[in-house]
């Protein structure tokens, strides 16, 4: 069972779907990742793309993060996330959203604004590229936002993050299967 690793909500146990309908990230990449960002997450404005059980939010609160708005395709996904957040004491700083995430960037553009953004992907979808270009095609995200993506295998082109504006932070392959990618987007 996946837990809060560290802040107010230390220890809080989380709830995860039955079978294979979502991946959770381990709790090793998820401890790299946040060790990585920690001094960053004091009232950061985060987005969960692809939420899952909406663990990497939760943590971000936990550590200090303002608010979260969750959004995963799956009705039942999104009741966990819910349950999760009730259960962590973050219900009142979330937001929920069920929807794909092409559609949900496409009519957040000009509304919303993040400066912290988790793009965790069912590996099969191979779009976490994709994801950080409709980021800033879209103006969801400020200067100074970071993005993480967690990726299967899907090839990155650096190049095409870094014209858009992404400096990377960090690049760092798990195992065969995972490579997480830490972006800073510092437009011109």
């Amino acid at each position: 069972m996946m837990r809060i690793i560290t802040g107010t909500a230390k220890g809080k146990r989380l709830a995860t779907l039955e079978g294979e309908a979502t991946r959770p990230t381990s709790e090793r990449i998820k401890g790299a990742i946040f060790s990585s960002i920690q001094f960053e997450l004091d009232s950061r404005v985060v987005l969960d793309l692809f939420a899952g059980s909406g663990q990497m939010g939760l943590e971000a609160l936990s550590r200090g993060a303002e608010r979260a708005t969750f959004i995963d395709a799956s009705r039942e996904a999104m009741e966990i996330v819910k349950k999760n957040s009730r259960d962590t004491g973050f219900f009142e700083r979330s937001h929920f959203l069920v929807a794909d995430y092409r559609n949900y960037i496409r009519k957040a553009s000009g509304r919303e604004k993040f400066d912290l953004v988790f793009i965790d992907p069912p590996y099969s979808m191979e779009c976490c590229a994709e994801c950080a270009r409709l980021l800033v095609k879209s103006e969801l995200i400020i200067p100074g936002a970071l993005v993480v993506l967690e990726c299967g295998t899907e090839i990155i082109d650096t190049d095409m993050l870094t014209s858009l504006g992404y400096e990377i932070i960090k690049d760092e392959h798990y195992g065969k299967k995972t490579s997480v990618c830490i972006l800073l987007y510092r437009p011109e």
